[in-house]
């Protein structure tokens, strides 16, 4: 086993395609396939499950990604201090459930570092995938809810894949609205005063169960509801829809603006947020430092 084999498995862990890989790593993809089975033959494993989609650690493929990457970390760290560390840039990533405070943090540790030194990488995506890309090393760190109602099924995909939930904040539900909206200036609202304006709510693609919703009450019978797949749009259909979200109540003027506002949506639903790392592994320097970060945005 060498450093260019564990470089060549974390790239393609990264990047998901022994196509895209290769062209990262300037070589061709049966080289890159060739290096990648020698050494699931010298240990004995089989470290990706290949398709046609691309490919995916095996178990035993993020067990191995998992130690590997810290091997790799300190090799970098090695020659960061003994060879000025050039050419050597650290990796940094997080991915998260559509949290605006998520990406205030991310602004703020990024604006604390040179960015000509390091790759940081900020992944605003679906719930499932925030779990996948923790387990798959894509993502040092993963920001998603737990509630009574998706708490069993999520714990439980988490330690299928070997995920640590760890705790940042309790919150009461609130209704995330276009400061024109005619609801906006009350102190709170209610279900039946929400029942003719449309409900926006975060697509979850293949894995559009009630479990993986980034909202709270997914289940309530919604008159009309509107499925989009990112935040600029959610925005635009508040304010050219009257459309309205579930969402914690933390929110980011500096990002979004001064024309959104969170209303206490009446009523006993609270939402757990915390922060998904792997199972035993110890967070990197950046990552304690984001974790700083997302501590102060969440006071």
């Amino acid at each position: 086993m060498t450093l260019q084999q564990l470089h060549y498995v974390l790239v393609i862990a990264e990047a998901g395609s022994l196509n895209r890989a290769a062209e990262q790593l300037y070589l061709s993809q049966p080289s890159l396939t060739s290096a990648v089975r020698e050494l699931e033959k010298e240990l004995g494993i089989v470290l990706f499950n290949r398709s046609g989609r691309g490919v995916t650690p095996t178990q035993d493929g993020a067990e191995f990604l998992l130690y590997a990457r810290q091997l790799y970390h300190q090799y970098e760290s090695l020659m960061d201090k003994y060879s000025g560390g050039k050419n050597i840039k650290r990796k940094f990533g997080v991915s998260t459930q559509h949290y605006s405070f998520a990406v205030k943090a991310f602004v703020e540790l990024v604006k604390r570092f040179d960015t000509s030194q390091y790759e940081f990488a900020i992944r605003e995506t679906k719930t499932r995938d925030v779990i996948s890309d923790v387990a798959t090393l894509k993502s040092e760190i993963g920001i998603l809810y737990l509630s009574d109602f998706n708490r069993a099924v999520l714990m439980k995909l988490l330690r299928a894949n070997r995920l640590e939930f760890h705790h940042l904040i309790d919150c009461r539900a609130y209704v995330y609205l276009w400061t024109g909206h005619p609801l906006a200036g009350k102190a709170s609202v209610t279900f039946d005063e929400l029942r003719e304006y449309p409900c926006l709510s975060f697509e979850q693609g293949q894995y559009n169960s009630f479990y993986f919703a980034e909202e709270v009450l997914s289940t309530y019978d919604y008159k009309r509801s509107i499925k989009v797949s990112d935040r600029a749009t959610i925005l635009n259909l508040m304010v050219g829809l009257c459309g309205y979200t579930l969402c914690s109540g933390i929110i980011c003027e500096e990002l979004n603006g001064s024309d959104y506002c969170a209303v206490l949506l009446e009523g006993e639903e609270t939402m757990t947020i915390g922060y998904l790392k792997r199972k035993g592994a110890a967070l990197s320097p950046l990552g304690q430092k984001y974790l700083e970060e997302l501590e102060k945005v969440l006071v």
